[in-house]
């Protein structure tokens, strides 16, 4: 069992309880599944960029990335209909607890001139959502062999009804929170 599973069945389970006032411990939220998106607006022009990005986001997740086409035509952004313009992967079980661990204790620490994730990137239903600038900042990617650094989405799904106790679970879990000033 992961470190970080251990840490929620004996830290914060407790702690969520006696904030809240839950009856049952199966009331206490937790987290259901972590989402990393990476969009690749350049693989429209070149089809390897989808393919380095698939491999990076295999690499630092450790699961295989489904790459995701467009919905509908932009003229604008010259895409059409079922063309791959991303990957994504979904993370759940034990990855999922062993990728927060090294998403919060290894690799946000790593962001240059990095005062915390912002506080209020809560969508009003209990989940959280995470832009990261590049790639870089997993110790998984060697900075010689990377083609082009890209961002990346990642989203933290919780079966938290309220914002508030979303972030107190993600507080718990040591998500480095920026403080408010």
């Amino acid at each position: 069992m992961s470190r970080l599973k251990d840490q929620y069945l004996n830290d914060i389970v407790p702690a969520m309880v006696e904030k809240f006032g839950y009856k049952n411990i199966m009331e206490v939220p937790k987290i259901e599944k972590i989402v990393v998106n990476m969009g690749v607006g350049e693989a429209k022009d070149n089809a390897k960029l989808l393919e380095s990005a698939v491999k990076d986001m295999e690499m630092i997740t450790g699961q295989k990335a489904v790459t995701t086409k467009a919905k509908n035509s932009v003229a604008n952004f010259k895409i059409r209909e079922g063309m791959a313009i991303g990957c994504k992967t979904t993370l759940r079980g034990e990855k999922m607890y062993e990728f927060a661990d090294r998403l919060i204790n290894l690799a946000l620490p790593r962001v240059r001139d990095f005062r915390g994730v912002n506080p209020n990137s809560f969508d009003g239903r209990g989940n959280y959502a995470l832009g990261i600038k590049e790639q870089i900042i997993f110790p998984e990617i060697e900075y010689d062999k990377i083609d082009k650094t890209r961002g990346m989405d990642i989203i933290f799904v919780t079966t938290a009804k309220t914002d508030e106790e979303a972030r107190e679970l993600l507080r718990l879990f040591n998500m480095p929170f920026a403080k408010e000033a």
